[in-house]
């Protein structure tokens, strides 16, 4: 069994030279291998090619090195989760390409087996899809996306044996996995390193043939930024509340079911495992339970989607990046509950992006909204200027085509029925005449009496 050098961090970051392409594991600060980062900041290396979910958070991770000028251009899914990375994008100091967060972890996944890309639903029609060859497959536009690889891969894993194999902690394994197939240079940073067959090999998540180096280093909470802790609880109006309630009388025992950003969240809250919902996060877990409630954070349990502790209920489950996405556009999940901008009468959604706004931060929203087998969004009926969003034709960027199978809005609920909008409910409080006054899509009513 051959042996994978242990080195340390100073050694490790001077294998990195001017001009590579870097991919870095984690998603936000959660399996980010921040120690190695924070060494690379410490050195003169330029012009590098950043690839990642995320470029670290305000002077942490990779916001260190992009804070320092080293980031020539940054490959990603959500750049918004670091103010500076925008402003950076918005000045022009760094070129950037935003790809849907299971196209990023694909593509990286077919660059570590040789392939040279292929085709996804996910973003076709939408301004991510702008310039890149398309093809209609069975009836269905596709989007042509190259594999991904690079120089030197940074990832993070919990545990590693002097054979270089790799095991992750529970949520840890996100991008680490696919990025550790997919760089000439792979050097792993990890919590401990063990004699080889202390780890049995059914626990092997990556095999030692793809890592070159390993350095151990020790995490801390304030190496995790803002996943460190559970926020305090959050206070929501009745409307929302409301709208919350609503969506989760559309879950079934046994489905699979994946909750957005926003309203959805708070559905989350309603849900108890008495309902037998299986819960679905796109960073890597399946059976995802309520936030824990004796002060523990990111160094104690997994994170979800929203970066947030939260438990794991019996018969659950992780899996890395590129898995939850293939479960998500290979139609396992049952159905999704996401926020919106707006929804048109041709099923269209927007609600990732704003007009005169970079396109910096569409996360696994593509992928959610053409993947599900079943699509609801949540969002308020109208904008805050009194504006509906329940129009004509979308004016905002678009997220998926043809996708969304209801709305539930603060007054409303519609279906749509043999593909045209269709009014079905009045939420509490609402008349039939505010409805008719804060719509502009066209829509047929079938109220249920």
């Amino acid at each position: 069994m051959k042996s994978v050098p242990q080195i340390t961090l100073e050694e490790a970051v001077a294998l990195v030279k001017d001009g590579d392409i870097l991919l870095q594991g984690g998603f936000g600060m959660t399996g980010n291998p921040v120690h190695l980062m924070h060494a690379l900041a410490e050195t003169r290396t330029k012009d590098l090619t950043f690839i990642g979910n995320n470029v670290g958070e305000a002077g942490i991770g990779g916001g260190k090195l992009l804070r320092n000028g080293q980031i020539k251009k940054m490959i990603g899914s959500f750049f918004t989760s670091n103010p500076e990375a925008v402003k950076a994008a918005q000045d022009g100091d760094v070129e950037y390409e935003l790809l849907p967060q299971g196209t990023l972890a694909e593509a990286i996944r077919a660059g570590g087996a040789g392939i040279g890309g292929f085709y996804t639903p996910t973003s076709a029609g939408t301004e991510l899809a702008e310039g890149r060859e398309t093809k209609m497959i069975r009836g269905v536009e596709q989007v042509f996306i190259e594999g991904i690889r690079g120089n030197v891969a940074f990832v993070r894993a919990w545990k590693a044996d002097t054979a270089g194999n790799l095991t992750y902690r529970m949520t840890e394994q996100n991008f680490n996995r696919a990025m550790a197939t997919a760089a000439d240079l792979v050097i792993a940073e990890v919590e401990e390193i063990v004699p080889v067959g202390e780890i049995a090999p059914e626990h092997v998540h990556t095999p030692g043939s793809f890592v070159n180096y390993l350095v151990q280093a020790t995490l801390t909470p304030e190496d995790l930024g803002s996943s460190a802790s559970v926020s305090s609880s959050r206070k929501t109006s009745e409307r929302r509340m409301n709208m919350a309630r609503r969506a989760l009388k559309e879950l079934k025992r046994g489905d699979v079911v994946n909750l957005g950003i926003g309203i959805p969240t708070l559905v989350a809250d309603l849900i108890t495992p008495e309902n037998g919902i299986v819960m679905h996060t796109e960073n890597g877990m399946l059976g995802v339970g309520p936030v824990p409630t004796d002060g523990g954070g990111a160094m104690d349990y997994p994170v979800n989607a929203g970066k947030i502790p939260v438990t794991a209920l019996p018969g659950a489950s992780y899996f890395d990046s590129a898995d939850s996405f293939a479960m998500i556009r290979g139609k396992h999940v049952d159905i999704a509950v996401m926020g919106g901008l707006e929804v048109d009468e041709k099923a269209n959604l927007a609600n990732w992006a704003v007009p005169g706004q970079p396109l910096l931060g569409v996360g696994g929203a593509m992928d959610l909204a053409s993947g599900a087998k079943t699509l609801i969004i949540t969002m308020t009926h109208t904008n805050k200027d009194g504006s509906p969003k329940v129009v004509p034709k979308c004016a905002l960027p678009l997220t998926a085509l043809k996708a969304v199978d209801m709305i539930i809005t603060d007054l409303a609920v519609f279906r749509f029925i043999d593909g045209q909008l269709t009014l079905t409910e009045l939420m509490p409080g609402a008349t039939l005449e505010e409805v008719r006054d804060k719509t502009s899509a066209k829509f047929k009513e079938a109220l249920e009496a």
